[in-house]
């Protein structure tokens, strides 16, 4: 159904602006909590890797120390 007139029109274009609203807080309300929260668990395993590289570091580190002492 196409709108007749100009006020039609207008109602018309309200609704769909309406629609996009809602299905803009879906998005914010649903997708974006739940990307922030995979998220911020992806962080804690970087993290964890990270220290593990960093141990290892040293570990090599020390050997190398220890072997130009001896």
């Amino acid at each position: 159904m196409t709108p007749k007139s100009v006020r039609e029109n207008i109602i018309s274009l309200q609704g769909h602006i309406t629609g996009l609203k809602k299905d803009v807080a879906s998005i914010k309300n649903n997708h974006l909590k739940h990307m922030d929260k995979h998220i911020h668990e992806l962080g804690g395993k970087i993290d964890k890797i990270y220290w593990v590289l960093l141990a290892m570091v040293g570990a090599v580190a020390l050997q190398l120390f220890q072997h130009y002492l001896t």
